[in-house]
């Protein structure tokens, strides 16, 4: 299924599936904040850094599957397959948006 995303998010997906992990700056605003895991990355070079780690440990490929709005956040959900333990995920991206960047992301 090919979903019509806002730019910033189709964006970070393409950078979750191996695109340029310096598009994260295209992406997200410099004080982003990013929740994953239990963890915070907060800012282009932790975004960066988390996105790098998780390429570097694992295999995997994301799909956006549905989309909607709840009041100013974006949900995506999304199809996650790859070579870590529980592999195929769904997962719920939430994202927050300031202008056409990305401001916050939580992940569960």
């Amino acid at each position: 299924m090919s979903l019509l995303l806002p730019h910033a998010i189709a964006t970070y997906f393409a950078i979750s599936n191996g695109g340029d992990i310096a598009s994260v700056q295209r992406c997200f605003t410099t004080d982003a904040i990013v929740k994953d895991e239990g963890k915070t990355h907060h800012g282009h070079t932790a975004i960066a850094a988390w996105q790098r780690a998780a390429q570097a440990a694992f295999d995997y490929s994301v799909e956006p599957l549905e989309m909607h709005s709840e009041g100013e956040r974006v949900i995506v959900t999304s199809k996650v397959v790859g070579n870590f333990p529980g592999s195929p995920v769904t997962l719920r991206h939430a994202f927050g948006l300031v202008g056409d960047k990305i401001n916050t992301l939580e992940i569960v």
